[in-house]
Parts: structure tokens; sequence; C-alpha cells
């Protein structure tokens, strides 16, 4: 036990004295190395700070491409008032304006609106945002630094809703050029009113227009033009309506005058709209000339048929009047006719006049039956007139030069359905409380032909058809 602890004590000690030579190792390099930076450092101090090699040029970086410097500090924003415009108290300033359509979405007839996609451009310049570039490279923002800066102030006039678009951030593009001209893009999309005539619809075309002005600042502070003139405004060839078909796009400028603020410059672009007519002649011309000849076919069916031709006449009235409810419906309620009103109720007129015709034809029938059947009571007997020598026809009237007395009491029911006439007939009543002698002669009207109405409606009713057609299509075509 004595000879361990021994041994362990002398462990102690050597372990000890190997730590404290190590230490002083340390320190004597660390203040050699102290020793030689300081002695580095003075033969630099005493050499003029140059280091011993050739010099290394390096090349000045464009401050409008340092990583380095700030956008809002190399435009000097916070050196300037950018809520007021540029070159305040002087002359206005001209802003340049150019348009591209991307879109031309909807046109409603009912709200009287239409609604368009496009890229409103404004140019303009302040030297405020002038900067230094020595290869007069622009600099392109998004929104974050259009708020900072004047833009100007536009809005469309009459337009209902308007947005600019946000996916997948706000389409909004800021370009600043060294010498203070700026491009301020923005893709809009606005609905705005049109101020449609329908006295021609469905052969119609309308002329719209989209209006853009400054809201707060008068003729005196902002000049307001096209850049280009008709040149401003392009189209994408791809626009293409369901309904209408486009003819034109053209730009214009006008004064506008508020009574409580004064004049303002305002832009205009017009476009032509010209709408295509083959859906309404498939959904509305067509069937109502189909039902208006479908109404003749009741001149063609035997005047005794009634259950064949009223069904048909009130079957063709009721459908011409859903196809007038239903043109109506879609459409707003204005205060004049329109040229397909005009159409369907001359539809209308001729599908009624003909249920009409066939009542007065029911009438007539009614009027010679009764009429013959009085004739047949007053005459001797029912099997022919009593006494042949005493009827007389006269030929100028009938045509007829001769008369076979055996058939004379069929009269008014012709045997074979053939062509009647209509004849006068001068008939000799013999009294019978007198001894045979003739006391009265009377004329009697005897209708050989009732269909004399439905034959004139044959020809009456296609023709007065077809010139109204005729008429009307070379009016609003």
């Amino acid at each position: 036990m004595q000879v361990d602890a021994v041994l362990a004590l002398l462990c102690v000690w050597y372990l000890s004295g190997a730590t404290g030579k190590m230490t002083q190792v340390r320190g004597h390099k660390l203040e050699y190395y102290k020793q030689s930076r300081s002695r580095r450092e003075a033969r630099m101090d005493e050499g003029g700070g140059h280091k011993t090699g050739g010099p290394i040029h390096k090349r000045s970086p464009d401050m409008t491409k340092s990583p380095m410097t700030k956008s809002e500090q190399l435009l000097r924003i916070d050196d300037h008032d950018f809520t007021m415009r540029p070159a305040f108290g002087g002359p206005p300033i001209p802003v340049g304006v150019d348009v591209q359509v991307e879109s031309l979405d909807t046109i409603s007839e009912v709200d009287m609106d239409f609604t368009m996609t496009l890229y409103l451009r404004h140019y303009w310049k302040d030297e405020r945002l002038s900067f230094p570039s020595t290869n007069n490279q622009s600099m392109t923002f998004d929104s974050r630094l259009a708020k900072k800066i004047w833009v100007p102030d536009m809005f469309f006039v009459h337009s209902k809703r308007s947005f600019i678009h946000d996916t997948t951030t706000d389409n909004v593009m800021l370009r600043v050029y060294p010498d203070g001209n700026v491009l301020y893009s923005l893709r809009v999309t606005v609905t705005a009113m049109c101020n449609m005539d329908l006295s021609r619809f469905p052969l119609d075309t309308q002329t719209c227009s989209l209006e853009i002005e400054s809201y707060a600042y008068t003729d005196d502070d902002l000049m307001l033009y096209w850049k280009k003139g008709n040149e401003s405004l392009n189209t994408d060839d791809r626009i293409s309506l369901s309904q209408f078909l486009i003819q034109k796009f053209h730009t214009t400028t006008k004064l506008a005058f508020y009574s409580s603020t004064g004049w303002y410059n305002r832009l205009y672009i017009h476009f032509t709209l010209r709408r295509h007519i083959f859906f309404f002649l498939l959904q509305t011309y067509f069937p109502a000339t189909l039902m208006v000849m479908l109404s003749w076919v009741s001149f063609w069916i035997d005047r005794r048929a009634v259950p064949a031709r009223v069904p048909l006449g009130i079957t063709t009235v009721l459908t011409m009047s859903t196809i007038i409810t239903g043109v109506n419906a879609s459409m707003p309620r204005v205060s004049y006719i329109k040229a397909v009103d005009i159409y369907l109720w001359v539809s209308f007129v001729f599908v009624f006049l003909s249920v009409i015709e066939y009542a007065a034809v029911n009438y007539l029938s009614t009027v010679q039956e009764r009429k013959e059947r009085k004739l047949r009571e007053r005459l001797p007997c029912t099997c022919g007139i009593g006494n042949p020598d005493e009827i007389m026809i006269d030929p100028r009237i009938t045509g007829y030069g001769s008369m076979d007395p055996k058939t004379t009491g069929h009269y008014g029911m012709p045997e074979n359905g053939g062509r009647q006439e209509r004849m006068l007939a001068q008939v000799a009543l013999s009294d019978p409380q007198l001894t045979g002698q003739v006391k009265a002669r009377s004329y009697v009207n005897i209708w050989i032909d009732t269909h004399a109405i439905d034959k004139y409606s044959r020809v009456l009713f296609p023709g007065a058809y077809i010139l109204f057609n005729i008429i009307y299509w070379s009016i609003y075509s």
C-alpha cells in the first residue's frame, strides 16, 4: 500500500511539471506574434502605407446597378415633395397616353354597358427623379415606388366598376430614365356606360366610348394628349365577340367643362360594333315567319271542320305571344319601338287575322243557312220550285243562261263540292190563299258559294306578308 501511494505522488508531480512547460512555450509564441505584428505596422507607417508590388486598378461600378445603393437614395425621394406636380407654378405638365386593348369582354344591352381590359400607359418628365448614370440605362420598379412619387390621377369617366389586376402581384410598372422621363403602366379592367340606340335592333350598329380624364388637375396644370395620335391605340387581332363584329377603333381629344372646377382635357377611345344577325334570324325571325305561314293552312281546311281550324288558329296565336315575350325578356324596357318589335307584332297581326277570317266565314255560313231554310219554308214543296215558269235568272248577274228546274231544289249544297257562285234569283212566291194567281214577286239572295273569303285569303294573306317583308328588309338592312 505504501508503494502504491508513492507511485501516485510521482505521477502527479510529473504531470504538473509538463503542463507548466507547455504554458511557458505558448506564452513565448504569443509574445513573439505580437512583436512581429507591431514591427510590420511600423514599417507600413514609415513607407507611407503603400504595399509592395504593382498597383491594381478596379472598375468603378455603375451607381444604378450597385447593390449597396438604395433606389430611394439614388432618386433622392426624401429630398423632394412629391405631393406637388412637376414644375409646380409653371406651365402645365404634358402627359402622353397610349392604350393597348387586351380584350373586349362583354356588351350588355340590358345594363347599357361594356367591359374592357387594357394596358394604360402614361409618359411625362419629372426632373426631380433624374439620376446620374454612365450607360444611360433606365430603372424599373413596381407599385411600391409608385406610391412614393407623383403620378397622374387618371380616372374613367362614366365608369361603373374598374380595378387594377393584382395576380400574382399588382400589375403596375414604373420605369425611370436618367433624364427624368417616366413611363407608368397599368393593367386595368373597366366597366363603363354605353348609351345604345336600339331602334334598329337587331339590325343595329353601336358606337361606344371609353373616356379618360384627370380628376384633380385642370388644363392649367396638366395637358393630357394622345402620345402618337391614332397610333396610340393598339388592339389585339384576336379580339372577337359572339354577337358583334368590331369594325374600327379610333381616338379623339376634347375639353370637358365643370361649372365648379373648370376645364379638363379628356381623351376618348371610340369603337364601332355591328351586330351579327344570323343568331336572331334563327331564334326570332324564322320561327315567326313559320307561324304566320302555318296560320294560312286553315284557308285550305273545310269551313265545317271547326275542331281543326279553331285549335290551329289559337296555337299559332299563343306561339307568337311566346316568341314576343321571350325577345322582350332579354331587352331593356325602352320607351320606343324596336325593329324586331315591328316584325313580330305585324306577324302577330297576320296570325290573329287568320283567326278572325275563319270567324267571318263561320258567321256568314250560318247566315246563309238561315236564309236557305227560310226560303225552303216559303216554297210550296221541297222537291223543287213550285212553278218553273215563274223562275227568272238574270244572266247578266250570274253568268248562267239557263237552269234545270229539277236540280234547283239543291241550291246551297253542291253535290260535288265544286266551285259555287253567288246568284241573285228572282223567285215568284204564290199565295195559297189566292186562286193560283201570283200576287207578289221578290228577289232572294242565294249564296251558292260560302268559300269565297277563304279563296281570296289564300292570295291576299301571302301577298300582303311578302310585301311587308320586302319593305321591312329594304329599310333596315
